[in-house]
C-alpha cells in the first residue's frame, strides 16, 4: 500500500526534522540493503543528515506511519511508528538517541496498523494513543485477485476488519488498553486515517476515522472517558447518495473561519472526494460539489489529504496526494492512470476552491503513486512546504518560494496544567478583519505527521489584532497588537514567553 513520513523536531533546536517509514522484504523477496526507516536532521542550511542509527530509530518492520508527541511531558518529542507487525513506541532521551520501549509502555499493536494519534481524550494532563487498524491479513491468508488476467492486489471486500486500540496514558511510562469500555470497540471498522478535534466545540478532544469501503466513524467525547460514535447522523460517514467509499487520509480544518471544524477525505476514483462542512450545529453538509472540488477529483485515487495556507492569504487550501492503488486497472479503464499528478485547491475565501496545480512549479505537473504528505515550514521562512512521500520511490521535500510574499505568525503552546506539547489548545487569530481558528493535533493525512506549531497566513496585515487560546485545562489567555512575521510561543499561564523572527541561514 506504501507509507508516510512526518516533520518533528527531535534535538528541540528549532528546525523541523523528517522521519520516513519504509516497507520491508516480503517472503520470496530480498532487498541488497535491508529497507530500514530514516531519520534526517535538519542541519539549519537546507540540508539535511541521516542521523538514524546514532539517534536508534531504524526500525526494520515492515513499516506503514509515524507520530510524534510528548507522552511523558519531558519537553522532548516521542515517535510512535506504526507496522504491519509490531508497532513501536520510541522514548527521546534528550541526548538526540531514542530508546524502544514498546513493551514496557503496552502499546506494541500487533495487528495491520496504519494511522496514529497522540491526544488527551481524558484530559488529565497527558498524552494518550490512539492506532488504527486496517484488515485480518496475513501472507498465510493471501488471497489471488485480477484485474481481467493481471494478478493484481485484492479488494478491502476480500478481509474482514480489525478492531482499533486506545491506550490510556497512566502517567507512569506506562499505558492501558481502554478501547472496549471507551466505546471504540468494533469490527466493522477497516482504517486508513484519523484525526482528533474538537469538532463540537464543547471543550474535549472528538475523534474522526475513515475506513476503506466501510462507513466512516465520528467519535464524540462525551467528557467522562467514553465516546458516542454519530458519524451516520452527523452526515460524515458516507457520500451524499448515501454509499459507503474509499476513505482514505483525512485532515480537519476551519477552511470557512466560521470557528468550527471541518474535514476533508480523499477517495478513490469514481468517487468524488469529501468535503464537510461543519454546521456548527451537531450536522455537516457534503460540500465538495458547492466548493467546487468535486469535478477535479473524480478520476482521481486521493489518499492524502491535508489543509495548508500555501500562499498565507488567511484560508486554509487543500493539498492532495494521488495515485492509484492497483497495478492495472488503466487497462481496462483508460480514465485512470497508476501514477497521478498531486493536487492543489486554492480556497477563494466564499466557501469554494478552485485547482491551482498547474500555476505552482512542475513539482505539481510530474506524476507520482503517492501516499503520505505533511506540510511544515521546515526553513523557517513563514510559509509551508510539503513533503510527499511515494509508493515504490524516493521521497520528495518541496520548498514553498511563493507564500511568504504575504505575512504570516506561527504559534508554538507549551503547556504547564495541560499536555506539554498543548495538544489541543484552540487558538484564534484576528487580523485584518478575518478571524481564524485552528486547533494544536497530531497526525492526519495518510500516516503522515506535520507541523505541530500552528500556521496563519495573514495576507497584507502586518499586525495580529488579537490572539486568543483556549488551554485543554479550560483556561484562556489574550494577547493584543503583536506584529507579524515571527513565531510566538505561547506558555500556559506565563504569556508570550518566546518571540522568534525567522531568518533562514
Amino acid at each position: 500500500m506504501g507509507s508516510g513520513g512526518g516533520f518533528f523536531d527531535y534535538n528541540n533546536d528549532g528546525y523541523l526534522d523528517i522521519y520516513l517509514v519504509n516497507g520491508a522484504d516480503l517472503p520470496g523477496m530480498k532487498s541488497e540493503v535491508p529497507p530500514t526507516n530514516k531519520l534526517y536532521r535538519n542541519n539549519g542550511d537546507g540540508t539535511f543528515t541521516d542521523v538514524t542509527l546514532e539517534a536508534g530509530v531504524g526500525d526494520t518492520t515492515y513499516g506503514m506511519g509515524c507520530v510524534a508527541g510528548d507522552y511523558d511531558n519531558d519537553g522532548d518529542e516521542d515517535l510512535y511508528v506504526t507496522n504491519f507487525g509490531a508497532n513501536k513506541l520510541y522514548r527521546n532521551n534528550g541526548d538526540g538517541t531514542f530508546t524502544d520501549v514498546t513493551l514496557e509502555a503496552g502499546v506494541g499493536d500487533t495487528l495491520w496498523s496504519y494511522a496514529a494519534i497522540f491526544f488527551d481524550y481524558d484530559n488529565d494532563g497527558d498524552l494518550d494513543l490512539f492506532s488504527e487498524n486496517y484488515l485480518d491479513y496475513s501472507i498465510a491468508k493471501d488471497k489471488k485477485c485480477y484485474v481481467l488476467t493481471f494478478r493484481d492486489y485484492c479488494s478491502p471486500f476480500e478481509y474482514d476488519g480489525q478492531p482499533n486500540n486506545l491506550y490510556r496514558n497512566n502517567g507512569d511510562g506506562t499505558f492501558t488498553n481502554v478501547t472496549k469500555e471507551a466505546g471504540l470497540y468494533t469490527l466493522k471498522g477497516k482504517g486508513m486515517g484519523a484525526i482528533a478535534v474538537d469538532f463540537d466545540n464543547d471543550g474535549d478532544i472528538d475523534l474522526y476515522v475513515t475506513n476503506d469501503r466501510v462507513p466512516g466513524f465520528l467519535y464524540l467525547n462525551n467528557g467522562d472517558g467514553t465516546f458516542t460514535e454519530v458519524g451516520i447522523q452527523a452526515g460524515v460517514a458516507l457520500s451524499d447518495n448515501g454509499a459507503a467509499m474509499s476513505g482514505m487520509g483525512p485532515d480537519a480544518a476551519d477552511y470557512d473561519n466560521d470557528g468550527d471544524f471541518d474535514i476533508y477525505v480523499p477517495h478513490y476514483s469514481y468517487e468524488v472526494n469529501s468535503l464537510y462542512s461543519n454546521d456548527g450545529n451537531g450536522f455537516f453538509s457534503f460540500a465538495s460539489y458547492t466548493a467546487g472540488i468535486a469535478k477535479y477529483t473524480l478520476f482521481y485515487v486521493g489518499f492524502a489529504g491535508k489543509f495548508v495556507d500555501y500562499d498565507n492569504d488567511g484560508y486554509k487550501d487543500i493539498l492532495t496526494g494521488n495515485g492509484s492503488s492497483l497495478l492495472h486497472h488503466h487497462k481496462k479503464d483508460d480514465m485512470v492512470t497508476f501514477e497521478e499528478t498531486n493536487q492543489m485547491f486554492r480556497n477563494n475565501g466564499d466557501g469554494t476552491f478552485n485547482e491551482v496545480s498547474k500555476e505552482l512549479g512542475p513539482a505539481f505537473q510530474e506524476k507520482y503513486v503517492t501516499r503520505g504528505v505533511a506540510v511544515a515550514d521546515y526553513d523557517n521562512d513563514g510559509d509551508m512546504d510539503i513533503l510527499v512521500c511515494d509508493w515504490n520511490d524516493t521521497a520528495k521535500l518541496w520548498r514553498n518560494n511563493g507564500g511568504n510574499r504575504n505575512n504570516w505568525l506561527m504559534v508554538k503552546t507549551v503547556g504547564t496544567r495541560s499536555n506539554r506539547d498543548g495538544m489541543g489548545a484552540r487558538v484564534k487569530v484576528t487580523a485584518g478583519g478575518i478571524t481564524q481558528t485552528d486547533q494544536v493535533k497530531c497526525g492526519g493525512s495518510y500516516l503522515s505527521d506535520s507541523d505541530r506549531r500552528l500556521h496563519f497566513g495573514l495576507g497584507k496585515s502586518k499586525t495580529v489584532d488579537l490572539i486568543e487560546v483556549r488551554w485543554p485545562s479550560g483556561l484562556v489567555e489574550q494577547f493584543r497588537d503583536i506584529k507579524a512575521n515571527q513565531l510566538v510561543v505561547l506558555t500556559e499561564g506565563e504569556g508570550i514567553t518566546k518571540q522568534v523572527a525567522f531568518t533562514w541561514k
